[in-house]
């Protein structure tokens, strides 16, 4: 954590720096920066998604609700970093509709979590 949190703080510096001359080219060291924490990112992916199919294992039938959890986080990142993205560029209406699209995905991606809850309070 130690180490994401340093690179962010040096590129924004680095930005600040460069922005005082060239701003045009600020937005590339964020960039920059933005790419090298996602990489970063997606390599402790791979220890949480190990983690998730021994949770897999334990539930059996119920391992379908992980996916459709796992659909709706990945949808809120996504919506999250293209947004911030867009809004640290100075696009706040772009990140604005990325915000909405996103949360509309997350409505339609819980519909059939929301009818299987429907259905089994029927059932009782």
């Amino acid at each position: 954590m130690f180490k994401v949190a340093v690179i962010g703080v040096m590129a924004v510096f680095l930005a600040i720096i460069v922005k005082k001359d060239k701003a045009e080219f600020s937005l590339f060291v964020i960039l920059g920066a933005v790419c090298l924490l996602l990489t970063l990112s997606i390599d402790r992916l791979s220890e949480v998604m190990d983690a998730i199919h021994r949770l897999e294992g334990y539930l059996g039938d119920g391992s379908v609700y992980i996916g459709i959890l796992l659909k709706m986080v990945g949808i809120t990142y996504v919506a999250e970093f293209g947004a911030n993205l867009c809004r640290d560029a100075g696009y706040g209406s772009v990140a604005s509709q990325i915000e909405f699209y996103g949360k509309l995905m997350l409505l339609a991606v819980s519909i059939p979590l929301l009818m299987t809850l429907i259905e089994t309070i029927e059932s009782i």
